[in-house]
């Protein structure tokens, strides 16, 4: 590593895919983390639900970690702090709103008394030991986005976090561009730049041509309206609240995230210019032309709203012929399968579905390519770190930093770079990995539990079950049970119990008096027995009585 003056830069989470932010920066002996998400489970994790970025670098450091800045309130940015924070303890410094969402989810965790929350104002200033830093306001699809700016001896460090350029945004700020140009007036050295959306050309979509799109259509549609978003996008929760209101309807929330969403929002002053809204048993009350629900499930999460109502069974909202399904939300990748499933699913119910392909009904939040070149005139930095994106947003935010002159530096979680105001070189790699929040639990992903269940889910599991004397001799017939690979009254199933006994009668003596050696034999005996008709490699396991 450097000299006590040394600035390194290390992404554990957001590089070669979308989801997991956990970045750190040292200067000096100290660290401070910048954001701390989760991300969801995709086609090549089927196993996990909820995944989270494995802190062991810094939690192994966490005497030196000086602190957490979240740049926005979004679950890929602070989602993972409630589960994560035990093993980092350090303080977390927010806007209000980003500090009004992650106090329910400590409270919720059991850690809201532990854990110090400095709320900073947007645009503010502040000091993190010895890290000087800046907010810098930004347009994103939830309020008070901001980029941070580190002041370091090696020079100025800008880390976007996620951002765009709307000149009308509808709720805060546009993006602060004069504050932009004035850092690349006075050098910047380095730019850690988001790269979801710089693959789309031209400048960004305004939340302004969503609310008037939004206001003229659902003005003309008949029947119960849902509309399905992100839950932490107030900006877009106030379009259609000010739609129906236009429309003569009015509103109400299906779905817990959105139930505190408005609290949250409420409480830092965004919706005051809105009723509050309706709860779902409420909506019942209300005719279905005078009703616009505004729905929590877009990305087809199988216990979400959405989904539930899709599949008739929500305990307090149904939608049917004449109603209409709006989604007002881009399909992250890796959930297309489970989307279109719930749409297809609330097509057969004679739903109309409309999504961003037959209207404007939705804009991202992300910087385009557009918005991407427009920032990096105004800032020069000297090098370009892209982050957050899967790989080919990465290389497409590179290849526009090369074309402006601009050195771009693709790194790998994992990476320790190293920036000096002569140059950037990856001086040392740190561990990496991702764990999954499994209920209650944190697992490894590739630990033994995890690891059974994929082999489970894609072989299957056959569980044989015999008892034995105090000698270690078979009492009966063994069963054998294989769920989802055979039935029980096949008789490839009867081949393999039979086959299965005989070889428990073959087990040495010497190995049955002692249970765990008995068991892994029997293990063996009934690997045996499977022998290779199933051309499968199932996880097997035996229960042993010994009575």
């Amino acid at each position: 590593m450097n000299e006590v003056t040394g600035v390194s830069f290390l992404p554990l989470g957001g590089t070669g895919e979308i989801g997991m932010n956990l970045n750190l920066y040292r200067q000096g002996e100290a660290w401070l983390a910048v954001d701390c998400g989760i991300g969801f489970s995709g086609n090549d994790t089927p196993e996990a639900e909820i995944l989270l970025p494995d802190p062991v670098f810094i939690a192994e450091r966490r005497k030196a970690l000086t602190g957490l800045v979240v740049t926005h309130a979004h679950e890929d940015h602070l989602g993972a702090i409630a589960h994560l924070w035990p093993q980092l303890g350090c303080p977390v410094y927010v806007t209000p709103f980003a500090a009004a969402v992650l106090r329910r989810k400590l409270g919720e965790a059991g850690l809201l008394q532990q854990v110090p929350i400095h709320v900073v104002a947007p645009g503010s200033a502040f000091t993190v030991g010895p890290f000087d830093l800046r907010f810098v306001s930004v347009t994103h699809s939830v309020p008070e986005s901001q980029s941070l700016v580190l002041r370091t001896p090696q020079g100025i460090i800008v880390h976007t976090g996620d951002w765009k350029i709307d000149p009308d945004p509808q709720v805060g700020p546009p993006t602060d561009l004069e504050t932009f140009a004035a850092l690349g007036r006075e050098g910047v050295l380095a730019m850690v730049c988001d790269s979801t959306n710089v693959r789309t050309e031209g400048p960004s979509a305004s939340e302004a041509d969503v609310r008037r799109e939004m206001t003229r259509l659902i003005a003309s549609l008949e029947g119960r309206i849902a509309v399905t978003c992100f839950a932490s996008n107030v900006a877009r929760v106030e379009t259609l609240a000010k739609a129906a209101q236009a429309a003569g309807r009015r509103v109400a929330v299906v779905g817990r995230s959105l139930r505190n969403l408005e609290v949250a929002a409420r409480e830092c002053g965004y919706l005051s210019d809105v009723p509050a809204f309706l709860s779902e048993q409420d909506a019942n009350s209300v005719p279905d032309g005078e009703i616009l629900l505004i729905v929590t499930g877009s990305q087809g999460e199988p216990r979400s709203a959405l989904s539930r109502i899709a599949g008739d069974t929500h305990p307090n909202i149904a939608l049917g012929e004449n109603d209409t399904v709006i989604y007002s939300s881009r399909m992250i990748p890796g959930n297309e399968q489970a989307v279109i499933q719930v749409q297809d699913s609330l097509t057969r119910r004679g739903v109309h579905v409309i999504t961003d392909k037959d209207h404007l009904v939705h804009v991202s939040g992300h910087a385009t390519g557009g918005d991407v070149r427009m920032l990096y005139d105004l800032v020069r930095p000297r090098f370009l770190i892209p982050v957050h994106g899967e790989w080919r947003h990465l290389t497409a935010n590179a290849a526009i930093a090369q074309e402006l002159d601009i050195e771009p530096v693709l790194l790998e979680d994992g990476d320790i770079l190293d920036i000096r105001a002569d140059g950037v070189e990856v001086g040392d790699t740190a561990p990496t990995g991702r764990l999954v929040l499994d209920g209650g639990r944190i697992l490894p992903m590739n630990g033994g539990v995890l690891s059974a269940r994929r082999r489970m889910l894609f072989n299957g599991m056959v569980l044989g079950s015999f008892a034995v004397d105090d000698e270690g001799y078979l009492i009966g017939d063994p069963k054998v049970s294989a769920p989802g690979l055979l039935d029980a009254e096949d008789p490839e199933t009867q081949r393999i119990t039979e086959e299965f006994g005989n070889a428990l009668d073959e087990i040495p003596d010497e190995l049955r008096a002692s249970d765990a050696t008995f068991r892994e034999a029997a293990k063996t005996a009934l690997r045996r027995a499977l022998g290779r008709k199933l051309q499968k490699r199932p996880l097997v396991d035996v229960h042993l009585l010994r009575v």
